[in-house]
């Protein structure tokens, strides 16, 4: 099983910032709770960024609005194209 460092890993879960009723919340897909809770966006951005390439997966950062503004893939980036 891979241990989640370095390149060529598995897939690990996506994870998410988004709002919370204190601040932001991090948390890991299938997750109930939250890994961490801030006050600002950019803090959990930071913390979530990290988890994300811990994780070999997705970080997906909503809006206030809980539509999703952005994705950033931290270690699976599947090839599609030839070259």
């Amino acid at each position: 099983m891979a241990s989640g460092k370095g390149g060529g890993g598995k897939h690990g879960r996506d994870v998410y910032v988004q709002k919370h009723e204190d601040g932001w919340q991090v948390k890991k897909a299938g997750n109930e709770r939250a890994s961490a809770v801030t006050e600002t966006k950019k803090e959990g951005e930071r913390i979530g960024r990290e988890a994300a390439r811990n994780e070999n997966s997705e970080l997906i950062i909503k809006g206030e609005d809980g539509k999703i503004q952005s994705k950033d893939s931290h270690g699976h980036n599947p090839r599609r194209s030839k070259g």
